[in-house]
């Protein structure tokens, strides 16, 4: 009996050294009091807590890659028990409209916030598809008009027919832009391809920050081996739903102290500017076309000059006519008349809408829309 009391006195201690709450003083001692806290809990009780956790890492806070989100994720939940976990998961989760709660099935397939240790049989997030498709549906109407979109992507194979999957977790970005500058950012999970989409309400989009009432919508779907993304762009919204600017009430016994921001007036008409562009197309100067614009749909400068789906297809152009639709001190749309050749001989006539911003003086493209 004597020999067993020093083992069951080890073994107390290495019971009682299991920790109950995070430990965020290193990457080491975050991972270890997680997994402290995951052994206490039933298999089931453990998907949710691994789910709750991928959660906050996801959507709780900010990071550009896995390293940075770990370290600020151990900060937020640092001192915290697994009730408290679940608890700020719920709250992420409605958050960011999920169809997601601690107490409900597993639904996110296996989630591991620091990396799958052992390759799993079945990768629940290695979903194929062809391409990726978005409906999108104003909704809420009332006396004012439209208040929102509902905005809805699908994975879908060769033959545009929603494939079927279920129990991942991918990850799902909607980005709105306006004139090239970037609106708003959302961020959800899809689990299946009954995904309920996203919600834009206009009252959330300051009225300044919209270019010729229209915005364009990004939407990126990240797989295991693949990112797909498609945009929408040039989609009308109401401008009386959007958010107005708040009326400043001065005091009428006070000098006025307003401040007007200076714009750097354009010096040269914006016509020019397309002009340079067409003519750099035409040159096949990809380099400077791609330099002066700032227009976000044309993503990277690969991108851009993509010799199948970019403008590295275009062999010559020749422009028909040039025409200012609007001009402010800001922003301006020119209509564009060309006919352009492509590397297999092929000549296309476009009617082009082209978007520009005033940038320090400097008309820059923004926005293209074929007619």
């Amino acid at each position: 009996m004597k020999k067993l009391i020093p083992y069951l006195f080890l073994l107390f201690l290495l019971v009682s050294c299991k920790k109950d709450r995070v430990d965020a003083s290193s990457t080491q001692a975050f991972q270890s009091s997680i997994n402290d806290m995951a052994s206490s809990l039933t298999t089931l009780q453990q998907i949710k807590f691994n789910e709750a956790l991928y959660i906050l890492k996801k959507f709780a806070v900010n990071g550009d890659d896995d390293i940075t989100e770990l370290k600020q994720l151990s900060k937020l939940l640092n001192g915290k028990n697994v009730e408290e976990i679940l608890s700020l998961a719920d709250q992420t989760a409605q958050k960011n409209g999920m169809d997601w709660t601690s107490t409900g099935p597993p639904s996110l397939g296996e989630m591991n916030i620091f990396g799958n240790v052992t390759a799993s049989e079945v990768d629940k997030n290695d979903v194929e598809a062809s391409s990726l498709n978005i409906d999108i549906v104003p909704v809420g109407s009332d006396s004012l008009g439209v208040k929102a979109l509902k905005v809805v992507p699908r994975l879908v194979d060769q033959a545009n027919k929603e494939i079927e999957f279920s129990d991942a977790g991918l990850e799902t970005l909607m980005e709105v832009y306006s004139g090239g500058s970037k609106i708003s950012t959302s961020k959800n999970i899809m689990s299946d391809n009954h995904f309920r989409g996203f919600y834009l309400n206009f009252s959330s989009i300051p009225q300044d920050k919209i270019f010729d009432n229209k915005i364009d919508i990004k939407v990126s779907i990240k797989t295991t081996k693949k990112t797909y993304q498609l945009t929408k762009t040039g989609i009308s919204i109401n401008p009386d739903a959007l958010q107005k600017p708040k009326v400043v009430v001065s005091d009428s016994t006070a000098l006025p102290t307003e401040v007007v921001p200076e714009v750097v007036q354009p010096v040269a008409d914006p016509k020019n500017s397309v002009s340079k562009f067409l003519s750099n197309l035409n040159a096949q100067n990809l380099k400077a076309a791609y330099e002066g614009s700032q227009n976000p749909n044309w993503g990277s400068y690969e991108s851009f000059s993509n010799t199948t789906s970019g403008f590295g297809a275009v062999k010559s152009l020749s422009v028909k006519s040039l025409s200012t639709n609007s001009t402010s001190a800001t922003t301006s749309t020119v209509n564009a008349s060309y006919d352009v050749t492509d590397k297999n001989g092929k000549t296309t006539s476009l009617q082009v809408v082209f978007g520009l911003k005033n940038v320090n003086g400097d008309w820059k493209i923004v926005s293209y829309q074929i007619q």
